[in-house]
C-alpha cells in the first residue's frame, strides 16, 4: 500500500487550492472528491465578490476554472465517498469506498451541506416541491409560486435568482430583520411586485402527498398560523458539516464544525481543516481558498519536521 504525504478530502475551492500548493511543494498527494470538483459554488448562480471578476462570474464557470488549474498536476484522484478515518502516532488511514489510503497528513475540506427544517413530510417531498438548491431546481417552477425560507446571504441571493423564473416568491424569515448583506437586502426589497417578504414567521408544517401543496406559517410573535399555497419550497436556513467519518478525537464546536488554530491545525497532529468544514464566521470562496493555501503550507512544515 502506497504512503501519501497528504490526502486532501474534498474538491471544492479549499481542497483544490490545498492540493495545488502541496503538489507544487513536491508532496505526493491524493485528492478525494465523490462528486464533481467545485463544491458549493456549483450550486451558486453567480458570484459577485470574488476578486478578479468585477462583473461577477457564474458559479459553474469559476468551478471549471478551479478544476482546470489542477487538471494536469501529478496527483492521485479518487472519486468515491470517504466512510472511515483512523489516526495514530504513526500516521493516518482514510477509507475511500473499500480502499484504505495510508498518509502522513490529512487535510479536511469536506465542506458543509444545507440544513433541513426537520419537519414531517420534508424528506418525502424533497424533489417533489421541496429543494435546497435554486440553481438545480428553479427551472421546474417557471411561472409558479414558491416560498424561500431564510434570512442570510444565501436565502437572499437565491431569492433574486428564483425571482427571474417564478411567478411569485414568498420570502419567509423568522426574524424581523435580515442577516444578509445590505446589497442583497436592497435588491430583494426593491422587487415588491415579485417578492413578498414575510417577517417574524417560521414554516410550521409542510403539506402534500405526492407533491408539495403548501406550507403552514406560524408567527413567532403572536403564534397565529395560516396556510400558504405554494408549488415549491426552497430552504436556506444555514449549514451543517459533512463530517460523519471524522475520528472521535477530533475537536469540534457544538454544531459539529472542526476547530482549528490560525494555521488550520486541528487538535490531532497531522490533521488540518480548511474551508466550510471549519468552525469560523465567514464561509465564502475567498476564505476557502485562503484556508486551503494556509493548510497546505502548515502541512508541508509538519512534513518537514517529520522528515528531519
Amino acid at each position: 500500500m502506497s504512503l501519501y504525504d497528504a490526502v486532501v478530502i474534498g474538491g471544492g475551492p479549499a481542497g483544490l487550492t490545498a492540493a495545488l500548493y502541496l503538489v507544487r511543494s513536491g508532496c505526493r498527494v491524493a485528492l478525494v472528491e465523490k462528486l464533481t470538483a467545485g463544491g458549493q459554488i456549483l450550486q451558486t448562480e453567480a458570484i459577485e465578490n470574488y476578486p478578479g471578476f468585477p462583473k461577477g462570474i457564474k458559479g459553474w464557470e469559476l468551478a471549471d476554472l478551479f478544476a482546470a488549474h489542477v487538471e494536469d498536476i501529478p496527483l492521485d484522484r479518487f472519486s468515491d465517498a470517504v466512510n472511515a478515518m483512523e489516526s495514530g502516532p504513526d500516521g493516518h488511514r482514510v477509507r475511500v469506498g473499500e480502499t484504505w489510503l495510508e498518509t502522513k497528513t490529512v487535510i479536511l475540506c469536506s465542506g458543509a451541506r444545507y440544513r433541513h427544517l426537520g419537519l414531517a413530510n420534508e424528506k418525502e417531498l424533497t424533489g417533489r416541491g421541496v429543494s435546497y438548491c435554486a440553481i438545480c431546481d428553479g427551472n421546474f417552477f417557471r411561472g409558479q409560486t414558491v416560498a424561500v425560507v431564510g434570512g442570510g446571504n444565501t436565502a437572499l441571493e437565491e431569492s433574486l435568482y428564483l425571482a427571474k423564473l417564478v411567478g411569485k416568491l414568498h420570502l419567509v424569515h423568522r426574524r424581523d430583520a435580515f442577516r444578509g448583506a445590505k446589497i442583497y437586502q436592497d435588491r430583494v426589497m426593491g422587487m415588491p411586485e415579485k417578492i413578498d417578504i414575510i417577517r417574524s414567521s417560521v414554516v410550521a408544517a409542510i403539506h402534500g402527498v405526492d407533491k408539495l401543496e403548501g406550507v403552514t406559517l406560524r408567527s413567532v410573535t403572536t403564534g397565529e398560523e395560516r396556510f400558504l399555497p405554494v408549488d415549491g419550497l426552497f430552504v436556506f436556513v444555514g449549514m451543517e458539516p459533512n463530517g460523519e467519518f471524522f475520528p472521535e478525537a477530533l475537536q469540534r464546536d457544538p454544531q459539529g464544525f472542526v476547530i482549528t488554530d490560525t494555521e488550520m491545525r486541528t487538535n490531532v497532529p497531522g490533521i488540518f481543516a480548511a474551508g466550510d468544514i471549519r468552525s469560523k464566521m465567514c464561509r465564502q470562496v475567498t476564505t476557502a481558498v485562503g484556508d486551503g493555501a494556509t493548510a497546505a503550507q502548515a502541512a508541508f512544515v509538519y512534513l518537514e519536521h517529520l522528515n528531519a
